[in-house]
């Protein structure tokens, strides 16, 4: 019984911990919606990401009240998760163009209510007692799994680049702490489901810092100089529904353009 409630009393130290620091990377995007409030204009940014945390949060919440006992936190982090994505969707929403908008509804309407829809009636009127919990729980792995593919993409980049301006080293610090505080609190609570995503999600935090050490100091190769923020890191959620790193909005493309557009004026007759 000692045992029990010092796994009990560990697994909420760390679920409140991982809240505290779950809660800061959510707010990761605020620099973003502050360019876009400021300029009125979503410019090359994309919603994707928002909707998919959004998503994640959903599920996960959605598997936090299916679990008999101790979610409580996992409740708290992912209902506040959801609120703030929905901010900031609708604030995209808000300055979008309207082939932006149509999407972004598009997409929403397919994910954040055809596809949790469905989950979420097939588990529930099909399913029942711990078969439900485990379902959507795996459910839940695999989307925070699927979408490892953004931060590896960066990876990619760093490492094709050699440029670190697009891989923040304090996002990548905080994102492993926040792996280390929930994979803790699932390993307390004997929740596989919540452990086996931030097992990943530490191993990708290191990696991220293993390349900051590596390229922080090298001569970026052949990238183009943009304006600030004109790369910007967005939060996923990865784990219990805390935001997980990270999807790049790039606008590489707008250099090209603009020197397409220099070369038409070259050529064009005074």
């Amino acid at each position: 019984m000692a045992i029990l409630n010092s796994q009990n009393h560990m697994a909420l130290a760390f679920g409140v911990l991982g809240n505290v620091i779950s809660f800061m990377v959510y707010l990761a995007p605020l620099p973003t919606f502050y360019r876009i409030h400021k300029r009125k204009s979503t410019e090359g940014f994309q919603s994707l990401p928002y909707l998919v945390a959004l998503f994640s949060s959903m599920l996960w919440l959605y598997y936090a009240t299916l679990k008999p006992a101790g979610a409580t936190l996992l409740i708290s982090i992912n209902s506040v998760g959801s609120v703030i994505e929905t901010v900031y969707i609708v604030m995209f929403l808000l300055y979008a163009t309207h082939d932006a908008r149509k999407l972004t509804v598009k997409l929403f309407m397919v994910m954040n209510v055809g596809s949790f829809a469905l989950i979420f009636t097939v588990t529930y009127f099909t399913m029942h007692g711990a078969h439900r919990v485990a379902v959507v729980g795996w459910v839940c792995v695999s989307i925070a799994v699927a979408v490892f593919a953004a931060p590896l993409s960066i990876v990619a980049q760093v490492i094709r680049t050699k440029n670190v301006e697009f891989m923040p080293f304090n996002l990548s610090v905080f994102l492993t702490l926040s792996a280390i505080t929930w994979f803790s609190y699932g390993f307390f609570l004997k929740d596989i489901c919540i452990a086996v995503p931030n097992v990943l999600g530490f191993a990708l935090g290191l990696l991220q810092m293993l390349l900051y050490a590596i390229y922080r100091n090298s001569k970026p190769k052949n990238v183009a100089k943009e304006e600030p923020m004109k790369n910007i890191v967005v939060v996923n959620p990865l784990g219990t529904s805390e935001v997980y790193p990270v999807q790049v909005i790039d606008k590489e493309k707008e250099g090209p353009r603009e020197d397409e557009k220099g070369v038409e004026a070259k050529e064009r007759p005074a």
